[in-house]
């Protein structure tokens, strides 16, 4: 057998496991590894600004593809504690990233070292796995658990932590003879999914609830084909959006109590039986379970079996691979449809559609500052169907997941528990690494913007051409909307006099001067104060990114306070805007695009 250094053996079964691009930060007690990527020379290397940068860059990376693992490194102490954030966003989503870092040298752990912390126990909650290596011929076979254990079940993160003096020991290693372990991901049987087939057909209202699981189990067009085969109407939740395109007549909008549509709202409470699929029941799709179980029963189909029964217990729960379940769902459903024993749903899907057409919210406005519903009228015009917008919290995504359009899984990837600001730009980075040709839009506030800008540098460094629309209120907008309820806007305000702004610049009160910003960091930028200039703006952005292969923002001004619909009940919803009187208010509302 072969004699490497364990470092090396480490760089070898991610090569044999699929991994051709990572993204971190050298540093002393990682540079083993980082010698050994350089020897291999197999795995491209992104340099990231902050190293929690890159851990959500390994998140992007792994959202954008099906069977993409993104991998983030860093050296010890801080970079692994920055990388937490990462790891928690990706565990609450049941995304498999693979975090490395460096570690003082064993005889040194637990002495007070420079840059020394118990990583392992410090991240075990927010991983699958966490482990310290303490014996250099456990590298390779460490690394080859991570894999299986980041694929297996329910996906989600694993670190390992190498001493330096482990990276660094020799040991004998055969990589001819290497293979990744088999995955495992349970199965439901044809009795489970028969009993659930005929709860499906005693219900007089039936939906699918479609989860992130289906996107994540690359099982989207076994979704649609359920759906269509059955005529049940279909409620994604939000990081389900894009399983089924919004164009679908049976796509039937989302739930919720902020990133919902009225008529799936409408919809969810006018149902009296529901499959889940892949889904978790957050509460931000659900509100309270008092309401949301109110007068109809539930299937919940999950891969991870202490998942059902965690929000409210079902009435029948089936522990399954998304794509295993539906793959059998399609089987029998397709059997049952020979034999004419599917009920007829045209009637109860034609009310779905009926919603869809006329429960809307206006988008129309042509005031200025702009208003945000006014500015995703103007993206969906510009961007067509074939976007993959990247976004994370706020008004801005929640604005967007009401307004915008999705057609396609994985274009529209957002970290939908966590949620933490700064997620977009790495995010849209990464997405960018493992697609070269995919257009990608990122959506966000001002806030978000500012916490990881630093990232667009990296941008503009290994040439990742994306757009940025960055919605501009000066506010932390969803806090101060919250904060109604304390009658109070307190703490919330970003706008000061900016010194360095002319004194008749409409956004010197507006504070930070971001295109000042974007192009210091070596990237272009673009502002907008109103609707008629946004086409035009994209367009420029586009020519830019094809000439200079960087980021492009495009830095929208809205007036200061703009209040989002939403409340505390999917029934209990609180519109503080116009609703549609007709389809003119809300030309890009799906209904309104296919007549």
């Amino acid at each position: 057998m072969a004699k490497m250094t364990a470092a090396q053996a480490a760089v070898w079964v991610m090569e044999k496991e699929g991994v051709t691009q990572a993204f971190g930060i050298p540093g002393a007690a990682i540079n083993p590894l980082y010698s050994a990527l350089r020897k291999q020379g197999t795995i491209s290397h992104i340099l990231a600004r902050h190293v929690e940068g890159a851990s959500h860059m390994a998140e992007g990376y792994t959202r954008a593809t099906a069977g993409n693992i993104g991998v983030c490194i860093g050296t010890s102490g801080p970079a692994g504690t920055d990388m937490i954030t990462g790891l928690y966003s990706a565990q609450a989503d049941s995304i498999p990233i693979l975090c490395i870092t460096g570690q003082a040298p064993r005889a040194r752990l637990h002495k007070e070292d420079f840059q020394a912390v118990d990583i392992e126990a410090i991240s075990k909650p927010v991983t699958k796995w966490a482990v310290t290596v303490r014996e250099p011929a456990l590298v390779p076979r460490v690394f080859q658990q991570a894999f299986h254990v980041m694929r297996s079940g329910r996906p989600g993160p694993v670190l390992i932590d190498l001493p330096f003096d482990v990276q660094m020991g020799e040991i004998e290693f055969d990589i001819d003879t290497y293979s990744p372990l088999p995955v495992y991901k349970p199965a439901a049987t044809r009795a489970q999914i028969e009993k659930a087939l005929t709860m499906l057909n005693d219900a007089e209202k039936p939906l699918i609830v479609a989860g992130g699981g289906i996107i994540n189990a690359d099982a989207s067009d076994l979704l649609v084909q359920f759906a269509e085969i059955t005529g049940i109407p279909v409620i994604p939740t939000l990081m389900g959006w894009g399983s089924i395109p919004d164009s679908h007549t049976l796509m039937a909008g989302m739930c919720g109590l902020q990133t919902s549509h009225r008529y799936g709202n409408a919809t969810m409470l006018a149902s009296d039986f529901v499959i889940g699929i892949g889904n978790r029941w957050a509460n931000r799709h659900t509100g309270s379970v008092e309401v949301y179980t109110k007068g109809r029963k539930f299937v919940h189909v999950d891969i991870e079996p202490t998942q059902i029964g965690r929000v409210f217990s079902p009435d029948f729960g089936i522990v399954s691979d998304a794509k295993a379940a539906l793959e059998l769902f399609v089987q029998v459903a397709t059997e049952w449809a020979e034999k004419g024993k599917l009920k007829d749903r045209g009637e109860w899907a034609s009310a779905c559609r009926y919603r869809k057409g006329t429960l809307l919210r206006k988008t129309n406005y042509d005031s200025v500052p702009m208003k945000p519903q006014r500015v995703y009228q103007c993206m969906t015009r510009a961007f067509g169907e074939d976007v993959c917008y990247i976004s994370t919290i706020g008004l801005s995504q929640i604005a967007g997941a009401q307004f915008l359009h999705v057609y396609k899984p994985r274009h529209w990837i957002n970290c939908g528990q966590a949620g933490p600001l700064g997620w977009t730009i790495p995010a849209a980075l990464g997405v960018r690494a493992a697609d070269p040709t995919r257009k990608i839009v990122a959506l966000s506030g001002d806030y978000d913007f500012q916490f990881m800008i630093e990232e667009l540098a990296v941008g503009a460094q290994f040439k990742l051409p994306y757009i940025h629309m960055v919605v501009n209120n000066s506010y932390l907008g969803l806090i101060r909307q919250a904060q109604r309820g304390f009658e109070m806007d307190y703490c919330v305000q970003l706008g000061f006099d900016n010194i360095n702004t002319e004194q008749d610049e409409p956004v010197r009160t507006y504070g930070v001067d971001h295109l000042k910003v974007v192009e210091g960091l070596g990237c272009k930028a673009i502002r907008v104060h109103r609707q008629e200039e946004l086409a035009p703006a994209i367009q420029q952005a586009e020519a830019w990114m094809k000439e200079f292969q960087v980021p492009v923002v495009i830095e929208v001004i809205l007036e200061r306070v703009t209040n989002i619909a939403m409340g505390t009940e999917i029934d209990n919803i609180t519109e503080f805007e116009d609703l549609a009187a007709s389809r003119a208010d809300a030309p890009t509302a799906v209904a309104a695009m296919l007549d």
